[in-house]
């Protein structure tokens, strides 16, 4: 992995009682050793293949503030990330959840782009067996469940100021009150609604093959095509183009695809990120609620699975193997 540490600090937050949140702040960066880069490149790893929210700073950013003037060199990063870790505490303690734990900064190049990451993580305990078959206990950082993550992408922030788009964090299981604290520390707001582009890209795909008069077969073709597209996209962590896509689509009407969303007006970006979940929809209907889960290939509606919209019925012709043994045994124990 092609990652090169620029500058990297570590704080602490320590709880001490209900709402108090004790500072140890370090006095020296981090060395940048082998366990340094391979805790980094973990890291990343780690928040690249999570879902991200997508925004910039506000004007009246603290943060932003500072980072500019550590960027020109007014201020340097050690100085920047302490300070920085002061306002973070102050903004925990609003909440009653305020919680503990390791806060990183850390500036980092990755593929020829500047970053900047700031992470609150978790310090667990475990135990280890040593070469003597001696158990001791230790500490570690639980970086794969890590879930209070931002990175900028410095890059764009400084050659782009207009975007709404080179700031992302973490989404899905942190809490709101959570999420809100962070953003106020950042001093940050959404720009860029990725699930709302992805699920753009699906009534356009849905509405561009109903003008191409295609059939059911040939529809569903079109929605496979589509979601391998996308998914290729998101497993090399690349942004969906609207005009390599309609490259892909082409052939399937006498206008490219880019043409018919531009002239319909879905206001899709030309670039965007992939949402894993949206672009299910494409080849699957999944749905849960009362007690029932049901997950099913689209190809499969009309064939197997029939719905009746007007009693809101779903039947079911031939039922999984293992699930029709769950049933039998059901029935023939009563």
């Amino acid at each position: 992995m092609s990652l090169d540490i620029d500058q990297i600090a570590l704080h602490q937050l320590i709880k001490r009682g209900e709402q108090e949140l004790e500072l140890v702040l370090r006095d020296t960066l981090l060395a940048t050793n082998e366990p340094v880069q391979e805790m980094m490149a973990e890291l990343h790893r780690a928040y690249s293949a999570k879902s991200k929210g997508y925004g910039a700073f506000n004007d009246d950013s603290e943060l932003a503030g500072s980072l500019r003037l550590c960027r020109k060199g007014e201020e340097d990063f050690l100085a920047f990330s302490r300070a920085a870790t002061g306002r973070l505490r102050d903004e925990l303690a609003k909440y009653p959840f305020a919680d503990g734990g390791i806060v990183l900064f850390c500036q980092y190049r990755y593929l020829a782009v500047e970053y900047l990451l700031v992470a609150v993580l978790n310090n667990l305990s475990s135990m280890r067996v040593n070469e003597q078959l001696d158990i001791s206990s230790t500490h570690y950082l639980d970086i794969n469940h890590a879930d209070i993550v931002a990175r900028i992408d410095l890059t764009e922030w400084e050659t782009n100021p207009e975007s709404r788009r080179y700031m992302t964090w973490l989404k899905g299981r942190v809490g709101r009150k959570v999420a809100d604290f962070f953003m106020d520390f950042l001093g940050a707001a959404e720009g860029l609604d990725t699930k709302a582009q992805n699920r753009g890209l699906l009534q356009a795909v849905d509405d561009f093959t109903a003008q191409a008069e295609l059939d059911k077969n040939e529809r569903q073709n079109v929605r496979q095509q589509v979601y391998s597209y996308c998914n290729e996209q998101l497993q090399s962590g690349e942004e969906i183009e609207l005009e390599s896509l309609s490259r892909e689509l082409s052939g399937v009407s006498e206008k490219s695809f880019q043409e018919f969303t531009s002239e319909q007006g879905y206001e899709l970006e030309e670039t965007f990120p992939a949402d894993r979940s949206t672009l299910r929809q494409l080849t699957k209907f999944a749905g849960s609620g009362g007690g029932l889960t049901i997950n099913f290939d689209a190809m499969l509606l009309g064939e197997r699975i029939f719905w009746d919209p007007a009693t809101d019925t779903l039947t079911i012709k031939g039922t999984p193997p293992n699930l029709r043994d769950q049933l039998q045994r059901r029935v023939g124990g009563k």
